[in-house]
């Protein structure tokens, strides 16, 4: 079975605007050097990694982001969350569903 796609593929122009222009979470927009976006691309946690010391916040807001507009995670992705998950147990996760 094919997992969905993790993007907004059959999203509606609208949503796909709203999510352009989410400002709802103080995750939504953060500031990275142009050589981090860079590397960075397209890539999810399975295949790229900030530095170290700021994989827990990566990683919460990557999650938040995902349950908040709902998107999919696939397998790869998927394992090395749970993978670096297991490094923070006592972690707390918030998030408020995008309209």
């Amino acid at each position: 079975m094919t997992p969905p796609p993790a993007g907004g593929h059959g999203w509606t122009r609208e949503r796909r605007r709203r999510y352009a222009n989410d400002l709802g979470s103080d995750v939504t927009l953060v500031g990275v050097t142009a050589r981090s976006y860079r590397q960075k691309s397209d890539q999810d946690p399975a295949t790229w990694m900030p530095a170290p010391a700021v994989h827990r916040r990566y990683l919460g807001e990557w999650v938040a982001t995902k349950h908040r507009w709902g998107l999919a995670v696939d397998q790869a992705e998927r394992e090395a969350l749970l993978s670096y998950a297991a490094s923070c147990p006592n972690a707390n996760l918030a998030f408020e569903r995008a309209s």
